[in-house]
């Protein structure tokens, strides 16, 4: 069977699936739920929107049923709004495929959603959550961390996590509390640093790490998918670099938990009318 054919298999039993979600055992139908619209940035890098695409299906094939689409901010197609209006005025939570607050979850969002027909509710930020902290972890186990080491190796041992960076002053709280996460996971010190915007830099990073006798250094990569950013911290790496977080379970595990409680905070597919336009709640430091 080649991949393209398992592909399309796939795709009948998925949507089969949802058709009969959709009906209780008494025959009558259910009422649909709410859409989940993933919100992701966009990237001119193919890899980045191939990556969307399958933990799309991923999100699809734990949530038989559930209405899943896919807008961008910039770059790639379909963009936010072209999928706003193909939704009409049905109800639909908007879940950002970003990892922290920002210019995008409080103006770009909620903007393009207000200008739309939808009866929608922006979610919260993906990070930070103790479920990325689990795909960091596994990232970093899968390019060759040790899940057992000395004390002699842990005293020169540390982490950058490596970030996108942001304007936004609550981004940055945001990336250094998921950097607490992870080093409390990991045993060693870890460093937020960035690709662009903010600092330190993750060359500017490791360096400083070097000075305080931290020579066995790994990147980890606190990216969504791959893309220059990506590909850029990965290079800087002295030792090893972690993979982006892509369709890890916990990002899809993560994906649908926002989805949920920003349903369940506006009352959407419970008879409840939303309001057209966006509600775009303001999230706590950690937000689980």
């Amino acid at each position: 069977m080649t991949d393209s054919t398992a592909h399309l298999l796939s795709q009948i039993g998925l949507r089969l699936a949802s058709q009969l979600s959709l009906v209780s055992l008494d025959g009558r139908r259910r009422p649909s739920p709410p859409a989940l619209v993933v919100v992701a940035h966009g990237s001119r890098d193919p890899r980045a929107l191939s990556t969307v695409r399958a933990l799309l299906d991923r999100v699809r094939e734990q949530r038989p049923g559930l209405p899943v689409h896919l807008g961008h901010i910039e770059l790639n197609a379909p963009l936010l709004p072209d999928t706003l209006t193909d939704l009409g005025t049905a109800q639909a939570v908007l879940v950002p495929l970003l990892l922290s607050r920002g210019y995008h979850i409080k103006r770009d969002i909620p903007e393009m959603a207000a200008r739309s027909e939808v009866r929608a509710r922006v979610a919260e930020a993906l990070g930070p959550h103790p479920l990325l902290v689990d795909a960091l972890y596994a990232r970093l186990v899968e390019a060759g961390w040790r899940t057992r080491m000395d004390e002699a190796t842990r005293r020169v041992s540390a982490v950058v996590l490596a970030a996108a960076g942001s304007r936004d002053p609550e981004s940055k709280v945001d990336t250094n509390r998921t950097a607490e996460l992870l080093s409390d996971r990991l045993g060693v010190p870890v460093v937020p640093a960035y690709a662009t915007t903010a600092a330190p830099t993750v060359p500017d990073a490791i360096q400083a790490l070097a000075a305080r006798g931290r020579h066995r250094v790994a990147v980890a990569s606190y990216f969504t998918a791959p893309g220059r950013f990506a590909t850029e911290c990965a290079e800087a790496a002295p030792w090893i670099a972690s993979a982006p977080l892509g369709t890890h379970p916990a990002m899809v595990e993560l994906l649908l938990h926002r989805y949920d409680n920003a349903a369940r905070g506006a009352g959407l597919g419970q008879g409840a009318a939303a309001p057209r336009g966006a509600i775009n709640p303001t999230p706590p430091a950690l937000a689980v």
